[in-house]
């Protein structure tokens, strides 16, 4: 599908991006693969890696929809990765994480449909199903701006999805990385804010993999959600330094003991296919039958007032598993 196509990914130094990135090399020959970022020193230390032909770096923001217009000339299938996403960070700046996720949303969608993109995918969290926060609310933003910019192209072709999923292990500003700092900072215990806190949890591969399949499943209007285990905070600890105490500090502002990714309001809307969940628009495309995707896989309505948290999952990682997931 990637094969000969120009490819563009904003926020591509992020660790998303770079993951995407790598696997798309090693698994597809595309003609251009675009990094659009905002950062001249990761661009700078990402091309010491990435510097294959086809590789091509643009200093742009998501905020300026000119820069990204000229960016996406002649681009075929774009990943929207680019966001603010740390949720303190936005609870104290929130127009700058609204203009970063809400409006440079629409500024990805205005380009995509005037360069005549053929896919373009946006990545979302579980933080935006009932938020509470402000990141969790500008991701919904964003949710429901790709979901209908389905409705604005007119006779072009470009189509959008998103693709929601939860924790991802090692990321930039998670708290893994975080864990393993403080410890070899000569930490004696492991501040936590609630012993009964879950979370989803994904290995980076795993949702770079998500978002390629989808590419080929997606019609266009989805919002589609892997179904991955859960992990527990405490195991989580007990993986990464066994026998080290922990400290409870407190929830933080905007924070959740459970996430969900299928609000169970939004039942009415959500289907269940053999590894995945896909929440229906709420205005769908004329003639699209979103119980089977362009794969021909075939999905079927969730059960009423099904929700899928994290609390509640009947995938829960054991200490072993979670030691073998974070090396």
């Amino acid at each position: 599908m990637f094969n000969g196509r120009n490819i563009l990914v904003t926020g591509g130094t992020g660790s998303f991006g770079k993951k995407f990135i790598k696997i798309l090399l090693e698994q597809y020959r595309p003609n251009k693969v675009i990094v659009y970022s905002r950062d001249e020193l990761k661009q700078f230390e990402m091309q010491q890696v990435f510097n294959q032909d086809c590789m091509r770096y643009f200093i742009g923001d998501v905020r300026d929809e000119p820069r990204l217009e000229r960016a996406m000339e002649g681009v075929d299938y774009v990943v929207h990765a680019a966001a603010l996403k740390q949720v303190p960070a936005a609870e104290y700046n929130p127009m700058e994480c609204i203009k970063t996720n809400v409006q440079g949303a629409q500024n990805v969608i205005d380009a995509a449909i005037s360069c005549g993109v053929e896919k373009a995918i946006a990545l979302s969290t579980d933080k935006a199903a009932n938020p509470i926060n402000l990141y969790g609310a500008t991701k919904l933003c964003s949710d429901k701006l790709f979901t209908a910019a389905n409705n604005l192209v007119g006779a072009k072709h470009t189509r959008f999805a998103v693709v929601r999923y939860g924790n991802v292990i090692g990321s930039r500003g998670s708290v893994v990385p975080f864990f393993k700092k403080i410890l070899a900072d000569g930490a004696t215990e492991l501040p936590i804010t609630d012993p009964r806190m879950t979370r989803f949890w994904l290995r980076l591969e795993d949702g770079v993999a998500f978002v390629l399949k989808n590419f080929r499943r997606m019609q266009g209007g989805e919002i589609f959600i892997p179904k991955i285990p859960s992990m527990r905070i405490t195991d989580l600890c007990e993986a990464i330094a066994p026998g080290v105490p922990t400290k409870i500090i407190g929830i933080r502002p905007g924070e959740k003991l459970h996430e969900v990714m299928c609000p169970a309001d939004l039942y009415y809307e959500t289907l269940e296919f053999p590894d995945h969940f896909v929440i229906k628009p709420a205005t769908p495309i004329h003639g699209v039958d979103y119980t089977k995707n362009a794969l021909g896989e075939e999905g079927y309505p969730v059960s009423d007032g099904f929700v899928y948290n994290s609390g509640s999952n009947d995938h829960f990682l054991t200490v072993a598993e979670l030691r073998e997931m974070n090396p």
